[in-house]
């Protein structure tokens, strides 16, 4: 198989043995010879192939399947095989090719490929032994001719240079509605053929009478009737003095392989659990739209759906249930719109509407707002009710783009903003949306390089005892080497980065490795080093192993516990996995670490917070220190939290103290401790050394 059962998860293996199960009966049920190919090697075949190669399973014997061809036609299948993967295309060819009993045969090859997303090549080789066979024995006996053309399936005519009928077998005679016995002909072969096809026929009639061999595909089929497919081959038959004598034309019924081949392209392009159109689909249907709005100045409208939390119901219900609730929606959505609205599943939890010719804005969001409304309705799995909700992104041609892939981009976009601010509901896309994605991705890309090039340099912003300016520790701070404005980046022009695990994870273990490094060297000096504290993003905590990471890291640099300080936000405690962090926090307080509740005030701030978790240290958000002079309602709040932090024996930290009104405002409030650029900025490794060794006060003037 085109897997490794080692590593696919079981359900998807499932899904793909029944795949592979289906493409084996489509070519099994081929007449020719059939096997899909990679890189020119076998990968799966029918069992014509195999029985011809030596009827071997694992397909080891037709590996070489181009070196077995006779050697007198090996060079025009290797050009065509070139031609094909250079190309995508190329016409069939005709060659030798020996059976395992030592038998040569005649092969018509064809090369093909089942979907541009598939990187597979199909190639079919019908057995034409016979028909050369014909084809010589006719040019050999006229009277010959007329038994064996009419033993042969194939519907054969001969035809003169001016395109009237000389001969036709039984066959033909049937297919083109003449008595089975007709002997007298001269029609015109042309005028034998269906309306639809004729020009074509006479195109090929035109090119076999010049001496070059000519090819096209038809049908028959009247109305209600099954549709036939032909497939016609007009060859120039030439004379002693090397002059086109006549043509003959061999059509021959490849209906089971059309519909075979209809069969399998449907197959690909539908999704299994829900019947909907697939991403395939979706992507070829799109264009399609697009196309026709184009023609006629019209308006389109795409919606992307993701629906909230379905990894939880697979969690916590079973992947079963998950998919009995993709595929009620599925019904529901497609239930909802009219025929003529394209519903389609993208993959995993995400499916896509398409509307055309919509009046505008008012009537996409009208349609949106209605399928957001189908997931309030309950699901119900072996009497567990599955609720869920759906976030909805749309974007509208051509006003947001012109082309599939930018239109896809903005729907994702006003879908990717509405999950990072809550999920649920609508969101349509606009310019804005399109600047703040950017600038997330420039972020991320940015921290990205950081990670890459070493350049993550920790700054260290003093903490100081606000009655006395005595520096009692300092907080590390992420900052990096500016290329542009020579200056030094700040940890706030990386926010997007942090809410990315890998990202953060990376960008932490840079900043740790930077910090205990730099303590070792102080400690090294022989300086007193004082508490240094470090912050940790939300995310860090998503697996359960933060803890030992972080011990494991100040063992590793010989640097005592107590030393650091782990700066968390309100958000770590109310992200799912608090559980996570609650026994971290445990681990390291247990170790001697001291924890600090960062930015308090701005989140949402609970007192449950304070009771639950391992809290040492309280800091006010710089916001709170910022507006209390001016407004006394934000200053009753400091001052409340300023009575809270003894009364729990919590220490008190102020950030953003930027002037002496502040200060003030703040001892009166009972906080002990600050930071800001009233005392100093953050200053790097060789300052604090400096200012380790005298330990001077930090004035206020």
């Amino acid at each position: 198989m085109l897997w490794d059962e080692a590593v696919e998860p079981s359900p998807r293996r499932g899904r793909l043995t029944d795949l592979y199960v289906q493409l084996q009966a489509v070519l099994d049920a081929l007449p020719q010879m059939a096997a899909m190919v990679h890189d020119g090697v076998p990968v799966q075949a029918n069992l014509r192939w195999r029985e011809f190669f030596g009827n071997d399973a694992a397909l080891g014997s037709s590996r070489d399947w181009l070196e077995r061809v006779h050697a007198d036609e090996r060079a025009l299948a290797i050009a065509g095989w070139r031609e094909f993967l250079l190309h995508g295309h190329a016409p069939a060819f005709e060659c030798r090719l020996q059976d395992e009993a030592g038998i040569e045969h005649w092969f018509e090859v064809r090369l093909g490929s089942p979907a541009a997303e598939v990187p597979l090549q199909a190639v079919t080789m019908t057995d034409i032994s016979a028909r050369r066979r014909l084809r010589h024995s006719l040019e050999q006996s006229l009277d010959l001719q007329d038994r064996m053309l009419d033993a042969s399936m194939d519907c054969i005519q001969v035809i003169n240079s001016d395109g009237t009928v000389r001969h036709m077998n039984r066959s033909g005679c049937v297919a083109f509605g003449l008595p089975q016995d007709e002997r007298t002909f001269g029609m015109q072969w042309a005028d034998l053929l269906p309306a639809a096809f004729r020009n074509k026929g006479r195109r090929a009639l035109a090119q076999a009478a010049g001496g070059r061999a000519a090819r096209f595909a038809g049908q028959t089929g009247s109305e209600g009737a099954l549709t036939q497919f032909w497939d016609n081959v007009l060859t120039p038959m030439f004379d002693g003095q090397g002059q086109v004598s006549g043509i003959l034309c061999v059509s021959r019924d490849v209906s089971r392989q059309q519909h075979a081949e209809r069969r399998l392209r449907i197959a690909c392009e539908i999704d299994e659990l829900t019947g909907l159109p697939n991403r395939r689909s979706f992507n070829r249907r799109l264009r399609l739209s697009l196309q026709r709005q184009r023609e006629c100045n019209g308006t389109l409208g795409l919606m992307i759906i993701d629906l909230d939390h379905f990894k939880h119901v697979n969690d916590t219900l079973g992947h079963s249930a998950g998919d009995h609730l993709l595929r009620v929606l599925a019904r529901r959505v497609a239930a909802h719109v009219s025929d003529t609205t394209l519903v389609t599943r993208l993959g995993g939890d995400e499916f896509a509407v398409v509307l055309e010719h919509i009046a505008g804005e008012a009537e996409l969001l009208q349609v949106a707002e209605g399928i957001s409304l189908l997931a309030e309705s309950s699901v119900t799995f072996a009497g567990q009710v599955i609720n869920t909700g759906m976030s909805i992104g749309c974007a509208m041609y051509p006003r947001d783009a012109c082309d599939p892939a930018e239109l896809l981009k903005a729907a994702d976009t006003a879908l990717n903003d509405l999950k990072a601010n809550g999920r649920g509901g609508v969101r349509l896309y606009s310019r804005r949306l399109m600047a703040i994605a950017e600038e997330a991705a420039n972020q991320r890309l940015m921290a990205r390089q950081l990670v890459r090039d070493g350049g993550v340099v920790p700054h260290y912003q003093p903490k100081v005892n606000l009655q006395d300016g005595r520096v009692v520790g300092y907080e590390a701070l992420l900052r990096w080497p500016c290329v542009e404005d020579k200056g030094i980046g700040e940890d706030c022009q990386l926010d997007e980065a942090f809410r990315d695990y890998e990202l953060a994870s990376r960008l932490a273990e840079a900043m740790h490795l930077q910090v205990l490094a730099d303590i070792r060297a102080w400690q090294a000096q022989g300086l007193q080093v004082l508490p240094i504290a470090i912050n940790a993003a939300p995310v860090e905590f998503l697996r359960d192993d933060f803890a030992e990471i972080l011990l494991e890291k100040l063992q590793r640099f010989a640097v005592d516990p107590v030393l650091i300080e782990l700066e968390i936000t309100e958000q770590v405690l109310t992200d799912r996995g608090s559980a996570f962090v609650a026994r971290a926090l445990g681990l390291l307080k247990d170790a001697g670490m001291r924890i600090a509740l960062d930015d308090f005030g701005t989140g949402h701030s609970s007192l449950a917070h304070l009771r639950d978790y391992p809290i040492d240290v309280l800091k006010i958000d710089r916001s709170f220190v910022a507006r209390m002079v001016a407004e006394p309602s934000i200053r009753a709040i400091v001052e409340a939290v300023g009575k809270l932090g003894p009364s729990l024996r919590l220490d008190l930290v102020a950030e953003g103290v930027e002037n002496a009104s502040q200060r003030q405002i703040l001892i009166e409030a009972g906080y002990r401790i600050g930071q800001g650029f009233l005392y100093d900025r953050a200053v790097d490794a060789a300052q604090v050394a400096q200012r380790l060794q005298g330990a001077p006060k930090l004035s206020t003037a």
